[in-house]
């Protein structure tokens, strides 16, 4: 399960791979940089589906909604890891 920490971290790694600011990221998102901040530095407890939805969109992301798999690895999870091996 992907739990806000992960999230935010996983925010902050695309946002520095496109070479955005938190400062523009937030700005693209309209939510608040100190949002922003806390949200990649696992200090937010709670955001709203329409600000995540906003901050995915802006550095080209998006959430996908599956049924739990029990621990097993989707093909989906095995073909990204496949990708991943040099």
């Amino acid at each position: 399960m992907l739990d806000l920490a992960t999230l935010g971290r996983l925010i902050a790694q695309h946002r520095s791979a496109r070479r955005l600011t938190q400062a523009e990221l937030a700005r693209r998102a309209r939510i608040g940089r100190s949002t922003l901040d806390a949200l990649e530095n696992g200090r937010a407890t709670e955001l709203g589906f329409g600000k995540i939805s906003r901050i995915l969109a802006s550095i080209g992301l998006t959430l996908k909604v599956t049924e739990a798999n029990r621990g097993r690895p989707t093909l989906e999870d095995l073909i990204a890891e496949s990708d991943e091996q040099p």
